[in-house]
């Protein structure tokens, strides 16, 4: 025999082992129980008055499946339901304002969650926005008679909205957009819950299990002050402001002067070119924000291309300088162009790090604002106060749309206080005269800030022509390839309505008129697209980093704002590297040495060829975070910034199983509980009868002994 020591780690392995074998072994009863589903949670959002979004129960919400065909079907979960609670299943068609709202307030307790499947075959129209986006920080009040209303749809700024962006759910609605996951449902639920509906209850069913819980509650104030609170005592957060970066570039370099001389120079002139560069949607990590936002975002960056390249440098020292702006956040009561006008107004843009002047609210001669394309062959203009630009930037439409035959319709300006959805807002609820100048299409995206306005919303198909077409070289629209893209394309639409505004611009910057032939790209629109709504790992990304930057994953960057991170988000790292090579100027026959000799602005890019070129660079970041949370004594309920924030949550998922019928986990229950009861006499009746049972001798009794003699 072994030592006692041995024979105890032995024991001790053969423990350990069955300890492993036991876990292993529940490991897979797990996995045969469940059946995890992927897809996207909607989460809770709040604002100075209100709390949006879903939020499961602590534990998990469990409901079973019900597929929605029709609304007979929901009319069975509301009225009927006999094994409740369910989760229905609704397709994209069937998920209305009437009958979302109908599963919350008829359902009650019956319905403890929501599953959205994608299926857009019979989809036409599908916007969770509100009919009026930002309705309540405009220039003129929510409540105004001749504002965007939502009860005048025809008249409103988004006629499709359903406005359930902005109600609040007691359940979780999960998405599932993969068809493999959503079989995976349909096929449960056939096979366990679709036949003998009413007695539903006497039988095991498909039920799904979606943990979503959201820490946030109330409204903004609220949910920060009760981080402050549990903040001195255990750090626990319960929602963070709504904040990212936004993104600037100037056409030409501004004069750099020394840190304790910088002022604002009265004299310093700026046309402002703006557009958002954020979106979002009902779910987490789902939308792309297609023709929403993604279209002006487009336009803008084509028209700093088109500049850059036919205006390297100022053809008179009086010119203006442009000043490209894309505002992050503008989808939530205007955060980026909020946070711009503050800094303007305290003399914190641009920050002191890049050595130039800060600029004011009266250095901006000119505001170009960029708002939604939905029709790129049709632009409205807009102003809010008398302008004398307004004459001139009429007459030079008119004028290069005729000579270039760019078939695009302006319509007469029109002056109103009742502006689209765009960051001008911002300007004019500080100075009402504030000359800004709005350029958007009458509304018509169907799918407004939803998962379904995408490629296939924008009618995009990508022409991947960059092997033989250098993209970051303008048009001759003298020879202008027609096989390459259609007429009709999106990337013609956009290159016209490019060109016709790049040409503007230079206008009202010369004050001469744009003598080339050269137009924006179709190149580059399709390849800055095609990044944007499918694939982070193509050409024109890895055209405007370094030649050695890894390659990023082939999935399009997020450009929801988000809440504060230690980096940029995605979409505005890529952005800040897209105006450098854009709008940045060439040194030519400059090394990769020489280049980081001599820091910046100077910069090193892969170029379109790969093998590096040296720009000098104008682009920033600026802090797209909303005013409120900078003042502790900020009104909340003021209404005068932005006050939205995000909810923290611990853990998403989403799981079906086979849940037992009510009887059927009584009996379970019942058959547990006498199990015990008869397990405790039985031990109580051993322990009692020991002595009998086992013989034992006392250890009194056992003889000792003797010592051994030797």
């Amino acid at each position: 025999m072994g030592s006692p020591t041995a024979v105890t780690s032995r024991l001790l392995l053969l423990v350990i082992a069955a300890a492993a074998v036991q876990n292993a072994a529940a490991q897979r009863i797990k996995d045969n129980m469940y059946a995890s589903i992927s897809g996207a949670h909607c989460f809770r959002r709040l604002n100075g008055t209100h709390v949006t979004g879903c939020s499961s129960r602590q534990g998990g919400s469990i409901g079973v499946l019900h597929l929605v065909r029709s609304l007979a079907d929901i009319d069975f979960v509301v009225n009927e339901h006999p094994a409740p609670p369910y989760a229905p299943v609704v397709p994209p068609h069937l998920f209305t304002r009437e009958n979302i709202l109908r599963l919350r307030d008829e359902g009650g307790e019956h319905v403890s969650a929501v599953v959205l499947i994608n299926n857009a075959s019979e989809l036409v129209q599908y916007s969770q926005e509100s009919r009026c986006p930002n309705q309540f920080s405009g220039l003129i009040s929510g409540s105004a008679a001749d504002s965007c209303s939502v009860e005048r749809p025809e008249t409103s700024w988004n006629p499709w909205g359903t406005g359930l962006l902005l109600e609040d759910f007691p359940f979780p609605i999960y998405y599932v957009p993969h068809p493999e996951e959503i079989q995976k449902m349909v096929d449960c639920f056939g096979k366990f819950n679709n036949f003998d509906l009413e007695n539903q209850h006497r039988r095991s069913l498909c039920s799904i299990e979606i943990k979503s819980f959201m820490s946030a509650a109330v409204d903004s104030r609220v949910c920060l002050a009760r981080s402050i609170f549990f903040n001195s005592l255990n750090p626990v957060k319960f929602c963070d402001p709504l904040q990212g970066k936004n993104v600037f570039a100037t056409l030409f370099p501004r004069v750099q002067v020394k840190l304790e001389e910088r002022k604002v120079d009265p004299n310093e002139r700026v046309i402002l070119v703006s557009s958002r560069m954020d979106t979002t949607t009902m779910f987490d990590g789902v939308g792309v924000g297609a023709m929403d936002s993604l279209v002006p975002f487009t336009v803008l960056v084509s028209v700093a291309h088109f500049l850059a390249k036919v205006l390297p440098e100022r053809l008179q020292e009086d010119n203006p300088n442009v000043l490209f702006m894309l505002f992050n956040g503008e989808s939530y009561d205007y955060i980026g162009s909020q946070r711009f006008v503050y800094d303007l107004q305290k003399g914190a843009f641009p920050t002191k790090g890049g050595l130039t002047n800060p600029l004011s609210l009266d250095n901006i001669d000119l505001m170009v604002d960029l708002g939604t394309f939905d029709d790129p062959n049709n632009l409205r203009i807009y102003h809010a106060s008398e302008l004398t630009a307004i004459p001139r930037i009429t007459q030079a439409i008119d004028q290069i749309n005729r000579k270039w035959q760019l078939n695009i319709t302006a319509e007469a300006p029109i002056l109103t206080k009742n502006l689209p959805p765009v960051s001008s807002h911002s300007f004019l609820r500080e100075n009402a005269s504030f000359p800004s100048v709005v350029l958007t299409s009458p509304p018509s995206n169907h799918f407004y800030h939803s998962v379904y306005d995408d490629s296939e919303n924008l009618k995009f198909v990508y022409g991947n022509h960059s092997q033989r077409q250098d993209f970051t070289q303008l048009q001759d629209l003298q020879q202008i390839n027609a096989a390459d893209f259609p007429p009709a394309s999106i990337q013609m639409r956009l290159r016209n309505v490019s060109t016709l505004l790049g040409m503007t611009l230079y206008e009202l910057i010369t004050n001469t008129a744009y003598p080339g032939t050269l137009a924006a790209s179709p190149y580059l629109i399709d390849e800055f697209l095609y990044c944007f709504l499918q694939s982070a790992d193509c050409p024109l990304f890895m055209a405007a980093v370094k030649p050695d930057f890894p390659r990023p994953f082939p999935i399009s960057p997020q450009r929801y704002i988000s809440v504060h991170s230690t980096l940029p988000s995605e979409a505005s790292s890529w952005t800040i590297r897209l105006l450098g090579l854009l709008v940045g100027q060439p040194l030519p026959n400059a090394s990769r040495a020489d280049c980081q000799a001599l820091h910046l602005p100077y910069n090193w890019f892969a170029g379109y060829s790969g093998h590096g070129e040296c720009r000098l660079t104008t682009q920033n970041f600026s802090q797209a975070s909303s005013p409120a949370f900078l003042d502790d004594a900020y009104d909340f309920r003021s209404g005068r910034y932005s006050t939205w924030t995000e909810s923290t949550w611990r853990e998403m998922s989403a799981r079906i199983f086979l849940q037992p019928a009510a009887s059927h986990e009584t009996l379970t229950l019942s058959i547990g509980f006498v199990v015990m009861l008869l397990a405790f006499v039985l031990v109580f009746l051993v322990n009692s009868r020991s002595e009998v049972l086992f013989n034992q001798c006392g250890a009194s009794t056992v003889p000792i002994a003797s010592p051994t003699q030797c």
